[in-house]
């Protein structure tokens, strides 16, 4: 039996946890082996709410838990992790602006990103879910010290699957016959889901479904407001997808995939801005390495698109600026 895998997650309390957990331990998304010592932290207030998360964690005796802490201080949550999973996040609140929020959620993860640096295993990688997730980011890798940015992300996976189930759904197909479908840009209602390089059973999108008007002004739309159209339903978020998009993006990472989407730190392809947190089609060979996919064309349109993910994110960058080293 190999060494145990120490994964440390935040907003461990939440819905996306719960719905995360259980799989965490399951052998789904590290494997039959090692044994997995998961490390919850949670504000103080919902400490009591955690630890019953744990004594159901102990109750699915899963033979891979080898050990559980939970715990209200960062610095023993992510002390020797190899995978930190940032859930938690000040959720956005009625009159709140976005740029409220940067502003709320950018210390918190500034200072997860130093204590990561101090206290995470040298193999550490982080993928950062609580949003706005591009620019808390940003914020926790430009904090983060010797860590490589490689080694950070954000979470555009859930974007991605959406954008995907969508295709599927109008082109009456299963969605293992939809490919080459990446999210470009942020994690906000700005990103553009490209369906211009999308292949649905081995064609392109465009001409299996023939209908440009539709992409405008249903598929765009829709991905962008899946979020709002899930708490309007059922009057809670998605919690349950966006933990099936975490198990998705760190599998992938660790094992392999061709054509995801991953916000990661941009060093100029297509044009971005250096430095921000960007969401681009990446290949990963597998070992926790990516590589963003090269040469993808992009007619006027996507260009229109990506350009202005590429401001926004400027912008969010401009409102945290004190908070970056």
């Amino acid at each position: 039996m190999p060494p145990s895998l120490r994964v440390a997650v935040t907003g461990a309390a939440g819905q996306i946890a719960y719905n995360l957990l259980f799989r965490l331990i399951s052998g789904e998304v590290f494997g039959a082996s090692p044994r997995i010592r998961l490390q919850l932290l949670e504000l103080e207030q919902a400490m009591p709410a955690l630890d019953g998360v744990a004594l159901e964690l102990i109750d699915a005796a899963s033979p891979l838990l080898e050990d559980i802490d939970t715990t209200s201080d960062p610095a023993r949550c992510f002390r020797g992790a190899s995978e930190v999973i940032l859930i938690g996040a000040r959720p956005r609140t009625k009159g709140m602006e976005r740029a409220d929020l940067l502003r709320v959620n950018g210390p918190i993860f500034k200072e997860h990103g130093r204590v990561i640096a101090r206290e995470a295993a040298s193999d550490v990688r982080i993928l950062v879910v609580g949003n706005p997730a591009n620019t808390n980011c940003l914020v926790a890798c430009e904090n983060g010290g010797e860590i490589p940015p490689e080694r950070w992300s954000a979470m555009t996976r859930l974007d991605m699957n959406r954008a995907r189930a969508i295709l599927a759904q109008k082109a009456g197909v299963n969605v293992a016959e939809v490919a080459r479908v990446a999210v470009w840009g942020n994690h906000s209602a700005a990103q553009f889901p490209d369906y211009t390089n999308a292949l649905i059973g081995g064609k392109s999108a465009t001409a299996a479904v023939a209908d440009e008007t539709w992409f405008h002004e249903v598929f765009l739309p829709r991905v962008r407001n899946r979020g709002a159209e899930v708490i309007a339903a059922r009057g809670h978020s998605s919690a349950a997808s966006a933990a099936q998009a975490i198990v998705d993006h760190v599998r992938d990472r660790r094992d392999g995939a061709r054509w995801v989407s991953m916000a990661v730190r941009s060093t100029g392809a297509y044009g971005v801005e250096p430095g921000l947190i960007f969401s681009y089609p990446v290949d990963c060979p597998g070992g926790d390495d990516w590589t963003i996919i090269e040469n993808i064309p992009l007619n006027p349109f996507a260009r229109r698109e990506i350009d202005r993910n590429v401001e926004e994110l400027a912008a969010e960058r401009a409102e945290v600026k004190e908070l970056l080293p």
